[in-house]
């Protein structure tokens, strides 16, 4: 369940904005509803222009690059310590790439996730000084390696750390500490990704002469990749950056960039932000959750094109496996809800599995969280340890949760949106149940995911021009999301599936214009709608050219059965979780639960009358049409259940009701579930 905003309008100002600048009305309504009114916030937007920052305003930028020229002009091995994922992977191969065309000894080196974990190691440490390593730079890690740093020091290895990450109160001995998010540190720009700090790095290392527009077209492709990975701010310095990345990642001379985007499906396509993330992103970070992460290196540094081929072909396959596994896990942690009805209960979910591979339970979590509107945290199990990943909805700390059961747990870390963490076997119920007290301590309502739309759209306005106009947006991403619109009160006319059943395309329409949607990653069984259903939609507009021609393209994101009070269903949901959990509830709020027979009757005589349901809960609770309360309706369902009259099964936002044979009356108020309402009477169907 999620709440839907609107962002507020200002036409006239809108209009000003489209007149002042010359740009279309559409997109001047979209700079006026997001905030960018001001000269220059307007004109830094249309005309972003990347490399305007100062790698020395840095803190220690001076001096890290003035080690690692001492060790490139003293012929020291170095080595360029990196990260796994996709972000850590492209700046790994940035710089190991900039050292050796610089005439440098360099080598590289990425951890082992499930063997090493991330960041610095003493035995990496160890192995890198056994081959003659005198420095290490690290990228994307290494604010939070005190002791390793210490000890790459004993062992006469110096070490220069370039990260984006927040810091320790302590920070690392090293010869040089490089992140934005340094105490004091003055750079006016603070949201980079690690692969934007490296590339600084580098343009530190050229020197006041640098060739910007050099290293833009030799690099800009691996940033614009690491950046989108990260999923940090698109804007300023990194906005343009990625700009300037997408334009020559569509025709880069990367080799393996080339065969990576073949076999994705991409080559020779316009790239934009969301593609890259959808197809080139995960392919990366696949080889850092399935087999040896170091292949994504060699494969973006390679210049043998038969090596390319191979390579990724391998991360390909490993991509699809790292899908096959991901899709069995999710289906069992869904399964576990649907076997453990009161689990599902739950404020924060806590699902565990034997041997579930812990380089997917983090996009595990985040599909559960996607689902079930509820912070998740997803454990896989050996016979002694668990390993954890979790994550979160806005409003709602997962690190400040994941801290508040510390006594529970070998080590942890993480944000408000995403945690990880280590604890015994035995402690994973206690810790399920530790999680959830202090969820109830703390919010009596859990926050909920939120549509946030740019504004509503009249079907009968859309155009071709509409999208096209927002191109002056992009790239998009966090911090300057791609627009969503709401089309209201739409009635669904046709459900037709398509791409062999795994996508439907619907038929919309209002006030006589019919709209074409594309809803993806949803088979017809799934989709809680019938034809005739008015419904809202959250949609992204895009454009879509084939055989020269120019159609418009709208996609659902979101739907849900127009005219339903939101409030009703977010306090009723919340009102029947508390008493199914057996937690007190104030006397209005009994009441707001307290079914009548006149209530059983109407949910009762709508099911016999369809024979049952096989759509959406929320969307039975529309169609009955008695607006009796959406935690009622809720409870009535399982009395009626309870009771032998109905069978439910819920799976995800389905419900499937069947209608049981009944020969006798059945007393309804003699349920056990209702045994804790005090009932004005009894009641039968």
């Amino acid at each position: 369940m999620k709440t839907w905003e609107v962002l507020p309008l200002n036409k006239d100002a809108a209009a000003e904005i489209a007149e002042t600048y010359g740009v279309p009305f559409f997109l001047a309504m979209l700079l006026e509803i997001r905030g960018i009114r001001e000269p220059e916030q307007i004109r830094g937007l249309l005309q972003s222009e990347a490399c305007r920052f100062d790698p020395f305003s840095l803190l220690d930028m001076d001096r890290a690059a003035g080690r690692i020229r001492a060790a490139v002009d003293g012929f020291e091995r170095i080595a360029v310590y990196g990260d796994y994922d996709a972000d850590g992977v492209t700046a790994t191969a940035m710089l190991y790439s900039y050292l050796e065309s610089s005439g440098a000894d360099v080598q590289y080196y990425i951890p082992d996730r499930e063997q090493e974990g991330y960041g610095l190691n003493r035995a990496a440490i160890d192995l890198l000084k056994g081959r003659g390593v005198k420095l290490i730079v690290t990228v994307d890690n290494g604010i939070s390696s005190i002791p390793e740093v210490s000890y790459a020091k004993e062992l006469g290895v110096d070490v220069v750390i370039t990260d984006h990450h927040r810091p320790q109160k302590e920070l690392p001995a090293a010869a040089a500490v490089v992140d934005p998010y340094r105490e004091g540190c003055p750079s006016p720009f603070k949201g980079f990704s690690g692969v934007g700090v490296a590339f600084q790095l580098i343009r530190a290392l050229e020197g006041p002469e640098a060739d910007d527009g050099a290293l833009l077209e030799n690099y800009a492709d691996l940033v614009a990749v690491g950046t989108v990975a990260d999923v940090v701010p698109l804007v300023g310095e990194n906005r343009a950056l990625v700009q300037e990345g997408l334009r020559m990642l569509s025709h880069t001379d990367r080799i393996g960039m080339q065969a990576l985007l073949e076999r994705a499906g991409m080559e020779g396509k316009a790239l934009t932000s969301e593609s890259v993330a959808f197809s080139v992103v995960p392919r990366i970070n696949a080889t850092g959750r399935i087999g040896s992460p170091a292949r994504a290196v060699s494969l973006l540094i390679t210049e043998d094109a038969d090596e390319a081929d191979h390579l990724s072909r391998e991360i390909c396959e490993d991509n699809e496996f790292r899908r096959q596994i991901e899709n069995e896990i999710f289906e069992d942690a869904v399964a576990l809800l649907e076997r453990d009805p009161a689990c599902a209960l739950d404020r924060v979910l806590v699902l565990s599995g034997k041997d579930w591979h812990p380089g997917v339970i983090g996009i595990v979590a985040s599909r559960l969280v996607e689902r079930f509107g509820k912070p998740c945290l997803v454990l896989s199990e050996d016979e002694t340890l668990a390993k954890g990943s979790g994550r979160s909805v806005e409003g709602f700390s997962l690190f400040d949760a994941v801290s508040s059961c510390g006594s529970y747990l070998i080590k942890y870390g993480g944000h408000p949106m995403a945690a990880g963490f280590t604890l015994e076997t035995a402690n994973i119920e206690p810790f399920r149940r530790e999680i959830n007290r202090y969820a109830a301590e703390h919010f009596r309502r859990m926050p909920v995911p939120q549509v946030v739309l740019d504004c509503k759209l009249n079907p009968a306005a859309l155009s071709v021009e509409m999208p096209e106009s927002l191109k002056a947006l992009e790239p998009f991403g966090a911090g300057n999301p791609q627009p969503v619109f709401g089309l209201y009160r739409m009635t669904l006319e046709e459900i037709i599936p398509v791409g062999n059943g795994k996508h439907l395309r619907l038929m919309c329409s209002r006030d006589g214009r019919q709209v074409r949607c594309m809803k993806f990653h949803m088979t017809a069984e799934e989709f809680p709608y019938f034809p005739g259903d008015v419904l809202d939609l959250a949609v992204t507009l895009e454009t879509n050219e084939f055989r020269g021609e120019v159609s418009l393209s709208v996609f659902i994101r979101e739907m849900r059965l127009s005219g339903l009070d939101q409030e009703d269903l977010l306090e009723g949901r919340r009102l029947y979780e508390t008493y199914c959990r057996g937690e007190p509830l104030e006397e209005t709020e009994r009441a707001a639960l307290l079914p009548d027979r006149d209530a059983f009757a109407a949910v009762y005589r709508y099911l016999r009358a369809r024979k049952g349901w096989q759509k959406g809960e929320e969307s039975l609770y529309g169609h009955v049409g008695t607006p009796f309360g959406y935690g009622r309706f809720l409870l009535m369902l399982d009395v009626l259940a309870e009771r032998g009259l109905i069978t439910c099964r819920r799976s995800g936002d389905l419900l499937s009701v069947s209608l049981c044979p009944v020969n006798h009356k059945v007393d309804l108020f003699a349920s056990p579930l209702l045994a804790g309402i005090q009932a004005p009477g009894k009641g039968g169907v």
